[in-house]
């Protein structure tokens, strides 16, 4: 059988992410790794998969539409699916904002959603000055200013603890299923 990841990556973080999992779950298994957009514009296969994973990154407090809109159209099969969720944001840069339990955007997805993944993790994401518009660098930067990120707008971050990452797709990797 197959694992599939699927993504929504606004800046590219959650898609490296996603990526660096799917070469972990390669090591044991077949892995199609596909954007979000596109799993909702196809046909997916559901049959040649036993496990998905959900990555989504939070933009300005929210998840994009587009993932609740994926869940929603496809509750029924991933309830029968071995599945994982994972979120991506700045917030988990800070110990204590890691977690699922203790991740406010998570926590609030997991307690509104439909879906119950089997599995769930929080990472973080990267600060990517250089790839933000005016705009978007300023009101970033006065939202690292308030919660004392970097705001040295000329520096680029990657907070993502790769070792977690790791430890979660391990993880994934061995759920066996609770279906008879």
């Amino acid at each position: 059988m197959k694992a599939l990841i699927i993504f929504y990556s606004r800046n590219g973080q959650t898609k490296k992410i996603s990526s660096y999992i799917a070469d972990n779950i390669r090591m044991k298994q077949i892995c199609d790794v596909i954007n979000i957009t596109d799993a909702i514009s196809r046909d997916l296969d559901w049959k040649a998969y036993d496990r998905v994973l959900i990555g989504a990154s939070i933009y300005y407090g929210n998840f994009n539409p587009i993932v609740y809109k994926f869940i929603q159209q496809n509750i029924f099969i991933l309830k029968t699916l071995i599945t994982g969720f994972f979120a991506v944001n700045l917030t988990a840069r800070k110990i204590g904002k890691n977690s699922p339990v203790t991740n406010s955007y998570t926590k609030k997805f997991l307690k509104n959603s439909p879906w119950k993944p089997n599995c769930c993790a929080v990472f973080a994401g990267s600060l990517q000055y250089s790839n933000y518009n005016w705009f978007n660098k300023n009101i970033i930067k006065f939202i690292m200013y308030l919660t004392g990120g970097e705001t040295n707008h000329k520096c680029d971050i990657e907070y993502t603890d790769w070792e977690q990452v790791k430890n979660f797709v391990n993880y994934f990797k061995e759920l066996k299923s609770n279906l008879i």
